[in-house]
């Protein structure tokens, strides 16, 4: 039991998902020469003529960037006609995107374009799953060497506890490689279309709809006047006492 407690006290827990242990500190040290890793994203929001050449075109484009159409919707307005998608596109065809989808555009109603800069995050959790595996190693060779039961089921638990963080640090890392790698555009495009007058409603419909109209009305009088016949009662009975005291006093 003293080794595996050796080793655990050799790895603090971290206070939070920054905190920086010697490893992280040393990755951050030779950051200078690390590849930045820069999640690009952009919101684009414009107005076309034609909504089927619109999308013709930018799936060509997708297609020549080596993009993919995640999401793709189309619906209908009182006042246009809609169409969003979801692209994603190697972070290095990005701004040849935007320039090539700029292309027919007259004006954007809305062009946002920002840039994450996570290279400390990404180097951060690359040199925590690097420690975490080294001290899977350490764990795996006293596991080898363990005699005892309880021992071997506290090392096993520990390697379980490691093995788990190693997980979920490897889920963000891919995360972020994906996000990194493909960058992410929102777009919305859309066709202003004129409002649909009303159909012509028949007279008889008109004075079909001022009846019910009527009658919910009248409906509605009476349910008000239910809620207030505790008042009413009251009145009724107040009206009759007075009644009668004006009659015998002549």
């Amino acid at each position: 039991m003293e080794a595996v407690e050796e080793v655990a006290l050799e790895v603090s827990a971290p206070a939070g998902e920054y905190d920086r242990s010697q490893t992280t500190l040393q990755a951050l040290s030779d950051a200078e020469t690390y590849e930045p890793k820069i999640i690009k994203t952009a919101n684009l929001r414009f107005e076309t003529d034609d909504l089927s050449t619109t999308t013709s075109t930018i799936q060509q484009i997708v297609k020549k960037l080596n993009g993919q159409i995640q999401n793709d919707n189309e619906y209908k307005t009182n006042y246009a006609l809609k169409h969003t998608m979801t692209v994603r596109v190697p972070s290095s065809n990005f701004d040849a995107f935007i320039t090539e989808i700029s292309k027919g555009v007259n004006y954007f109603d809305q062009k946002e374009i920002s840039s994450q800069d996570v290279t400390e995050e990404y180097i951060d959790v690359e040199a925590r799953i690097k420690a975490k595996q080294k001290l899977e190693e350490r764990y795996l060779e006293l596991l080898k060497k363990a005699n005892q039961v309880k021992e071997m089921l506290e090392i096993e638990r520990e390697l379980s506890n490691i093995r788990e963080e190693i997980e979920v640090k490897q889920g963000r890392l891919r995360y972020l490689q994906n996000r990194v790698s493909m960058s992410t555009i929102n777009l919305e495009y859309y066709k202003t279309i004129e409002a649909k007058q009303g159909a012509t409603v028949s007279y008889g419909s008109k004075m079909w709809n001022a009846v019910k109209s009527g009658f919910n009305s009248i409906s509605s009088f009476f349910i008000r006047l239910l809620h207030l016949w505790p008042f009413i009662l009251i009145f009724v009975i107040v009206f009759i006492l007075i009644r009668r005291r004006l009659k015998r006093k002549k």
